[in-house]
């Protein structure tokens, strides 16, 4: 008797634990179904709100809220998938019975009865399979979801939840994929053919088998027709419609370089990047980014016409775009092609500035004191490394030497005896330290560093540069505006700014800059009407080419050379290589931008005598060299 009553005993507790665990398993199921958190793709959009790509690692789906959902896209499901949706609770009854008959008929399970709410617990916590005890776990799922949730709620899980084919998860995504529309915007026919995909994604795939797809859209409708829920005229257009259907990437990356450096930007700050729905907002005009890349295309083709008989596939180029002020990048172009390469050589490749970094010594010289007309070495000189005893005889680009020199025709002609000589003057020691506290990093420790004998990348110096246009103050890029999470809460990025130098110390460098534009070095960026100024840039060998140069309003920063360090063809300097594809850039850019500030405004504090018939500045703290009565008389006096 006693073991009879363990028997029974453990028999119940066995039962019971299996209730309670068959229990834990739906509760666990529903509650997916109740606090649903599907995979959301995060979606990165330009200044003005254009699409520039989708980001996501499995699922690609874009959440619609019930509200934003047509009352015909409602429609043509209930009208297709159960009809009395909103009038069962979970289970229709009399569906069950009629696919019973069929079953038994048949002597197998060859027709479903399933509600729209357990086509949604199938989709998404359960499997396909026509098992009975699939179909008890539905049933009593179905019971428990509709007993928590409104149908509305049901209808806009089982919206964004369900595959439409094509790497499409949810009706929005569908609906922007294959028709490049809102829901709000599509045909009867369109919402026809997305309600019938879920049935069979692959069969009934528009941009595989439109026939297929049609003819099953077709049906849809003929339901809604014969519900009453379309009118004749309606019923006829919608069968005879052929909609355009588009078979596009499901990522949509229209500025890959750009894409890469915002997820480097801030995927460490969010881990769920490409399934938490994020809303990136980003600081480039799409519109500028194609420009920029046609623009570094232009330099390219150019030294391939010029270099017919060199191997190529090393070559390579990247621009910067930065809106002066704001720190705006508005376009980065990492390379030619990124199909070829994904390395972004504006923000990956440390490469040497070359002379493009020479504005930066004689900026420290007119903060010390000197003035545009100063006058200083333009001679050979012989150095010698106190450690090795290695000699270094640097030379100008031309091979010659002026003797004194100014510092604006020192600039103006890219003089490397000048700019050493002028290093050496102001002390290495002392130049080297400023420039570190202005943030400078890896720098030379000798008279090399007057020529730029050190890496930095494009997007890093388009932060120094813009000290110059900013009228001495160095504004850090800024790529990301604002991210917006699935609950619709922002963070908003800011740039970081520092003053190096006064805006008067400032505006006279940018009038040396001028002039390396106007007739110097830079020739090959003039712009007609408007004003430009800028550096070229060319190391030793022709192995680093650039062109560094702004408007008013905006910066670009272009480099070219070979991705493994080889030389350029001879004479392929920055002046000839990349100040062109600058050219091509500010051009455009003038056409699709008029309104574009065209001058630059001299700020209070700067003085001006014309010398020569030429116009020069001066400010109290670089004052003119001492010059004759006679002169000032001839020249007309000073002028503030």
């Amino acid at each position: 008797m006693k073991f009879i009553l363990t028997t029974i005993f453990m028999i119940m507790f066995a039962g019971i634990l299996a209730v309670l665990f068959l229990y834990a398993q739906i509760r666990f199921d529903a509650d997916k179904i109740i606090h649903y958190s599907p995979k959301l793709t995060t979606q990165i959009y330009d200044r003005n709100g254009e699409l520039i790509a989708n980001l996501f690692d499995e699922e690609n789906r874009l959440f619609v809220e019930y509200k934003e959902i047509p009352a015909r896209v409602i429609e043509a499901l209930v009208a297709t998938e159960d009809t009395s949706f909103f009038e069962h609770s979970g289970i229709n009854l009399e569906a069950i019975f009629r696919a019973l008959v069929k079953d038994l008929q048949a002597m197998k399970m060859v027709e479903g009865a399933s509600t729209v709410t357990q086509q949604l617990i199938k989709n998404t916590v359960l499997t396909r399979q026509k098992t009975l005890s699939r179909k008890l776990n539905e049933a009593v799922l179905a019971y428990i979801v509709e007993a928590e949730l409104s149908k509305e709620e049901i209808l806009e899980r089982y919206f964004n939840h369900v595959y439409f084919g094509h790497g499409y998860y949810g009706i929005k995504t569908a609906a922007l994929g294959y028709f490049k529309k809102n829901l709000d915007a599509l045909s009867i026919k369109e919402i026809a053919i997305l309600v019938g995909l879920p049935k069979a994604p692959s069969s009934y795939d528009p941009t595989r088998h439109m026939d297929l797809s049609l003819s099953r859209a077709n049906q849809v409708v003929n339901r809604m027709y014969t519900l009453g829920w379309i009118s004749e005229a309606e019923y006829t257009k919608a069968t005879l419609e052929h909609p355009v259907v588009y078979d596009e990437t499901l990522t949509r990356n229209r500025a890959p370089y750009v894409v890469d450096e915002v997820v480097k930007a801030v995927g460490s700050e969010y881990d769920d990047l490409k399934k938490g729905g994020y809303q990136i907002y980003t600081t480039v005009d799409l519109k500028l980014q194609h420009l920029a890349q046609e623009a570094l295309k232009v330099g390219y083709n150019g030294m391939a016409s010029r270099a017919k008989d060199m191997n190529l596939s090393e070559l390579n180029g990247a621009m910067v775009v930065m809106e002066n002020g704001s720190g705006n990048v508005l376009a980065l172009v990492g390379g030619i092609d990124y199909a070829k390469s994904s390395f972004n050589r504006a923000t990956q490749s440390k490469r040497q500035p070359g002379s493009s970094f020479k504005p930066f010594i004689y900026q420290k010289a007119l903060d010390w004191g000197y003035s545009p007309l100063s006058e200083i070495p333009d001679i050979s000189r012989t150095f010698v490394n106190s450690e090795t005893d290695e000699e270094w005889k640097p030379k100008n680009y031309e091979n010659d030497f002026e003797g004194l020199i100014t510092l604006k025709e020192a600039l103006v002609h890219s003089r490397n005896l000048a700019t050493i000589n002028l290093l050496s003057i102001l002390g290495l020691d002392s130049v080297y330290k400023e420039l570190k506290k202005d943030g400078f990093k890896s720098l030379s420790m000798d008279l090399t560093l007057a020529l730029g004998s050190f890496g930095i990348s494009p997007l890093e110096f388009s932060s120094f540069y813009s000290m110059f246009p900013n009228y001495g103050v160095k504004t850090e890029p800024l790529l990301v505006k604002k991210v917006i999470n699935r609950d619709g809460v922002e963070k908003v990025y800011e740039t970081k700014s520092t003053t190096v130098t006064t805006p008067e110390q400032s505006f006279l460098m940018i009038d040396m800059m001028r002039e390396v534009v106007k007739r110097g070095t830079g020739r090959n960026a003039q712009v007609a009407g408007i004003e430009i100024a800028g550096k070229t840039g060319t190391t030793n060998s022709n192995v680093d080419t650039w062109f560094c140069g702004f408007s008013p309003d905006i910066e670009i920063i272009t480099w070219y050379g070979n991705d493994n360090n080889t030389p350029l063809k001879k004479g392929e300097t920055g002046g000839r290589a990349a100040a062109p594809a600058f050219k091509y850039f500010m051009g455009k850019y003038l056409e699709m931008y008029p309104e574009t500030t065209r001058e630059f405004k001299m700020p209070e504090g700067v003085g001006s005598r014309k010398i020569n018939g030429v116009i020069e500045y001066f400010t109290e703290q670089s004052p003119f060299p001492k010059v004759t009565i006679k002169q000032q008389q001839d020249e007309g006096g000073l002028m503030f």
